[in-house]
């Protein structure tokens, strides 16, 4: 008997799955034209590489490399995660993030599921044992690189405000250099006039909507309070809290605010636009005056949507007299502009409670739309979507023994006085 040993051939090596990480920090021609280059480079690079897989490019035009809503940077990850790339190559750390945490953070993920980043400047791999440290010093160096960067903006702005300048800003009414557009200036003079005249914002923004204008009531509110109108600048109204987040926060005196007089051509006259301050100010005191103490969470809230507008439903207590009183829910486009705006109907909270018990609870509901007339459409978690229809009580079957004794001594005494 002969046995001979066959030697299986060498394996190949295998090639790494390598993608490009580039981006650049604004929408200028030249620094477009940089993110270009960059892409070109990378793809060329990886693609002259035998070792290498061409994985793709992803490049991101971001306005800061603290933002994390970066979106082709998330699709990086997302296709790393899924186990598509071995190794990440990208210019630098400042190009890849400028907040240390979340570099590291996110470097120490890629590591945890085996893939490398190449900074190229710096010729970092950070799965090399001396990786993490050196890439602990640089990011934290470009995280100062950042807050430098950001403070140096922050005085050039405050020392623009000193002297009364003013970033260009788009106003309803004026040019980007405040100039007046006529037509627009016709609209702004219309809803301070109505305002003064005693209509409220909601009924001002009815008008502009029959007239195919749609102002929310919040900008609404803003435009009468908007100083620009009467020729004047308030500078520093909001200000960045911080270098990482770059939120921007109202100013209530932590900062000092300049006013800008007869900076430009005013659409109101300043003395109107006083009137209508004092009118504002006047009716916010009332509202406050009146309104009731803050309501308990209702159980359908931010449940419910429209399915003919796409608004949020609402609670609203439905009916006059005490005894007819009824907890609804009610579409808040239907709610605020009427029919002519959205044709949905109210829903009475004990049918939805009831009909949500028969779809399955409320244990994993995402959300209830209403796709038409008595329809509902329970959407859950999991993907269940059961849709049920509905009908209201009859008012016959709603009455209370109580109420029908009413009714019938009602009737006695109304023919007992005839």
């Amino acid at each position: 008997m002969k046995i001979t040993r066959i030697q299986a051939p060498p394996k190949p090596p295998e090639r790494k799955r390598v993608a490009a990480y580039s981006r650049v920090s604004d929408g200028k021609d030249a620094m477009l034209r940089s993110l270009s280059a960059q892409v070109s480079y990378y793809s060329a690079m990886i693609q002259r590489n035998p070792e290498w897989v061409y994985a793709g490019t992803y490049a991101d035009e971001a306005l800061t490399g603290t933002k994390d809503s970066r979106p082709e940077f998330q699709r990086l990850l997302a296709d790393c995660r899924a186990g598509k790339i071995d190794l990440v190559l990208t210019k630098s750390v400042s190009r890849f993030a400028r907040n240390t945490v979340d570099t590291l953070a996110t470097v120490r993920e890629l590591r945890h599921l085996g893939v490398d980043v190449f900074f190229e400047e710096q010729g970092i791999h950070t799965l090399s044992s001396d990786g993490e440290l050196l890439l602990t010093l640089l990011a934290s160096y470009a995280q100062e690189e950042s807050y430098s960067t950001s403070e140096n903006c922050k005085w050039r702005i405050r020392n623009d405000f000193k002297e009364g300048k003013s970033t260009p800003c788009k106003v309803y009414g004026y040019t980007r250099d405040y100039e007046i557009i006529p037509e627009e200036a016709a609209v702004v003079k219309g809803i301070f006039a109505d305002y003064l005249g005693g209509m409220g914002v909601l009924a001002i923004r009815k008008k502009l909507l029959a007239g195919c204008m749609n102002f929310s009531v919040n900008t609404l509110r803003l435009m009468l309070r908007n100083e620009k109108y009467a020729g004047n600048l308030l500078l520093q109204k909001t200000f960045t809290q911080d270098h990482l987040s770059k939120r921007r926060v109202k100013n209530e005196g932590q900062l000092p605010q300049y006013l800008v007089e007869n900076n430009h051509e005013a659409i109101i006259d300043p003395a109107m636009f006083e009137a209508v301050q004092t009118e504002f100010a006047r009716r916010t005191a009332a509202q406050h005056r009146a309104a009731p103490p803050p309501a308990e969470g209702y159980t359908f809230t931010g449940l419910i949507r429209c399915g003919i507008c796409g608004a949020a439903y609402r609670h609203k207590i439905a009916g006059s007299a005490p005894k007819y009183k009824k907890s609804t829910w009610i579409c808040g486009t239907y709610n605020t502009l009427g029919k002519a705006h959205c044709a949905s109907q109210m829903i009475p909270e004990d049918i939805l409670t009831a009909k949500t018990q028969e779809a399955g609870g409320f244990a994993g509901l995402k959300e209830i739309q209403v796709p038409g007339p008595n329809l509902l459409l329970f959407i859950y978690e999991d993907g269940r979507r059961v849709e049920l229809a509905w009908a209201h009580t009859p008012r016959s079957q709603s009455w209370t023994p109580e109420m029908r004794v009413a009714a019938r001594q009602k009737s006695k005494d109304r023919r007992a006085g005839q």
